[in-house]
């Protein structure tokens, strides 16, 4: 799937998916956060990747003010369940302590 954040675009909000996710930053840049890492930057010409199942998806929004961010994702998920399932504020509040430090 091609995924594309408009400039300044918050990109999903918390989220999960049932299987592994693998990505490719075509252009631009996102801000990537999954439990229990930190965010970081991943740039046009890098990868990423995160596990699914129970692991929540904090971030995956552009990181760049002035310029769309675009990225192809592969899901590898179970079947007949949701490609992606939001996540609601209770349970980001009771799981709030295995969320990495925030460096923003």
């Amino acid at each position: 799937m091609l995924v594309e954040v408009p400039p300044g675009g918050p990109g999903l909000r918390p989220h999960r998916h049932s299987g592994p996710v693998f990505g490719y930053v075509l252009e631009g840049e996102i801000i990537f956060e999954v439990e229990g890492e930190p965010e970081r930057i991943i740039r046009a010409g890098e990868a990423f990747w995160e596990p699914g199942g129970d692991v929540i998806h904090y971030q995956d929004g552009n990181n760049l003010a002035d310029a769309w961010s675009r990225f192809v994702v592969v899901m590898m998920m179970v079947p007949g369940q949701p490609m992606v399932t939001l996540v609601d504020t209770d349970e980001l509040a009771r799981r709030r302590d295995r969320r990495a430090p925030r460096s923003r």
